[in-house]
């Protein structure tokens, strides 16, 4: 390993040769590791090919599922969101018991293990909204119900500091993976004051495709405001606002 002198630093990898940063200042060193004709010939690397192509699938499929509910992540979302859905979807693909190593996919897989997966993190629906609900999911007629009895807003939901309003809002999807598909329908409440006044009872029918062989998913969420002079801003960019894959039928 060599040092690097002079006034210009270099990071990266220039033919056989990588400069980066570390503790004992810029170095360059000479590119090591198998090149990427072994990895991709070689027999002693038909496992490294075997997780690489189920990880290209279980991140395909998690840009697929993101896609079909994005306009909600956009609200609620953390900065790892993505790495942390592909690290989900590869424990449905290794739920695959039809096909062997290499091939296994989210199809064959068990979707149902993505229940309870929150894309924010920082702000988990189970530790944000109390309020009880149910879920029923019709393949037949293709609808996908969510029901909210009444209940007081103050006491079912732990807002954060600075919070005057909510909305509850919601997706049933149906998502083809094979075809990176979706049918999906967004679903939101009006905007409504987090006082100790009791709600109306929810009744929300998502619409899917009737009959379906996909796998369904039904996204709930909560999003937080402060009212300023009558107008209701998003509270901090959304950072407190939840969303989260509360059920999942698969085929």
């Amino acid at each position: 390993m060599a040092k690097q002198k002079g006034i210009i630093k270099l990071e990266g990898t220039i033919g056989d040769i990588t400069f980066f940063k570390s503790k004992d200042g810029y170095v360059a060193k000479e590119k090591s590791g198998p090149t990427a004709e072994q990895i991709a010939t070689d027999p002693a690397f038909q496992r490294t090919r075997e997780n690489g192509k189920e990880f290209g699938r279980a991140g395909k499929a998690g840009k697929v599922l993101r896609n079909a509910v994005r306009s909600l992540i956009q609200n609620a979302a953390d900065s790892k969101a993505v790495s942390r859905l592909t690290k989900e979807m590869m424990k449905v693909v290794k739920a695959d018991t039809t096909n062997t190593r290499g091939l296994r996919n989210v199809i064959d897989g068990e979707t149902e293990l993505l229940e309870g997966f929150d894309f924010n993190i920082n702000a988990k629906l189970g530790t944000t909204l109390y309020a009880p609900y149910s879920v029923v999911m019709d393949r037949v007629t293709g609808t996908i119900t969510l029901n909210f009895p009444s209940f007081k807003p103050a006491d079912m939901i732990a807002a954060p500091a600075g919070a005057t309003h909510f909305k509850i809002v919601s997706a049933g999807s149906e998502i083809d993976f094979e075809k990176g598909e979706n049918v999906t329908d967004v679903r939101e409440s009006a905007i409504l004051p987090w006082d100790g006044s009791a709600t109306a009872v929810m009744n929300v029918a998502h619409t899917v495709t009737a009959n379906s062989t996909h796998p369904l998913f039904l996204v709930l969420g909560i999003q937080f405001f402060q009212e300023v002079n009558g107008e209701h801003y998003p509270l901090k960019n959304g950072a407190f606002n939840a969303l989260t894959i509360v059920k999942v039928s698969g085929e």
